[in-house]
């Protein structure tokens, strides 16, 4: 099986664009439930439209989601003991593939530094999920993940609401739809805590910055590539409908 820790990409090179030097800035504050300081503080003048500081933050909290999530997927594939989970792990390892293509194609273009580590508190849910075994690394796993994916999707609307940007709305487009079909078969496994989720999603912890935030590439280093795994058949981008209800 491929493997994302070990399958380096190329950096692709961008058009001309018109930047500021505050879009060189590696981001500060990218945790999961946080959003922007100042979503309309516009940090470049590009080509394909504005770049506000939000706008950045999402391209890099899209891929940081990325750089967790592919490896919790693969190890649903493997250790998931419901085909229902399987599945899910399939759709993750897919779906945050193809989002990440786009992010390291539109990065270089927007002058976006991209980490190629996910966050501590990020690498803790992988930890934590790695940890268990059996029905409760089922459920661990589907549990996590379902809050995650929750807090993001209104920062993905919001985004996609806001931005004058042309290529990161592109990206909101994928992520919304993604991460739509990802909410949608973690509840088909039958093993989401609605409560607890809610709860967590609206009540997130007070963690520090550094904690919350992808540490900054080493200068010169290849960004890490999520391997494609067309051999898996899914399709990510239209997400599986809801069981229709049973005629009464």
């Amino acid at each position: 099986m491929p493997s994302s820790r070990n399958t380096i990409g190329t950096v692709f090179v961008g058009g001309a664009l018109t930047l500021t030097l505050a879009a060189l800035a590696y981001p500060s504050m990218l945790g999961i439930q946080d959003a922007a300081t100042n979503t309309s503080r516009i940090i470049a003048n590009t080509r394909y439209g504005p770049l506000t500081e939000a706008d950045r933050d999402f391209v890099v909290k899209v891929r940081s989601a990325g750089l967790w999530e592919y490896p919790l997927g693969e190890l649903a594939m493997k250790r998931g003991t419901s085909a229902e989970m399987k599945e899910a792990g399939e759709h993750l390892v897919v779906g945050h593939a193809g989002l990440d293509d786009l992010c390291r194609r539109i990065a270089p273009e927007l002058n976006i530094t991209l980490p190629n580590q996910a966050t501590p508190q990020q690498q803790q849910f992988v930890a934590t999920v790695d940890s268990k075994r059996g029905t409760e690394f089922d459920s661990t796993a589907a549990n996590i993940m379902r809050v995650t994916h929750g807090q993001i999707f209104p920062t993905i609307a919001k985004i996609r609401a806001s931005t004058q940007n042309t290529m990161v709305r592109h990206l909101a487009d994928l992520a919304n739809d993604t991460v739509l079909d990802h909410i949608t078969v973690l509840e088909k496994t039958g093993l989401v805590n609605y409560d607890q989720v809610n709860f967590q999603q609206t009540t997130p912890p007070k963690l520090p910055k550094d904690q919350l935030t992808p540490p900054a590439p080493q200068p010169g280093a290849p960004l890490v590539v999520l391997a494609p795994r067309p051999d898996l058949h899914v399709n990510t981008s239209s997400p599986t409908p809801a069981p229709s209800p049973t005629a009464g």
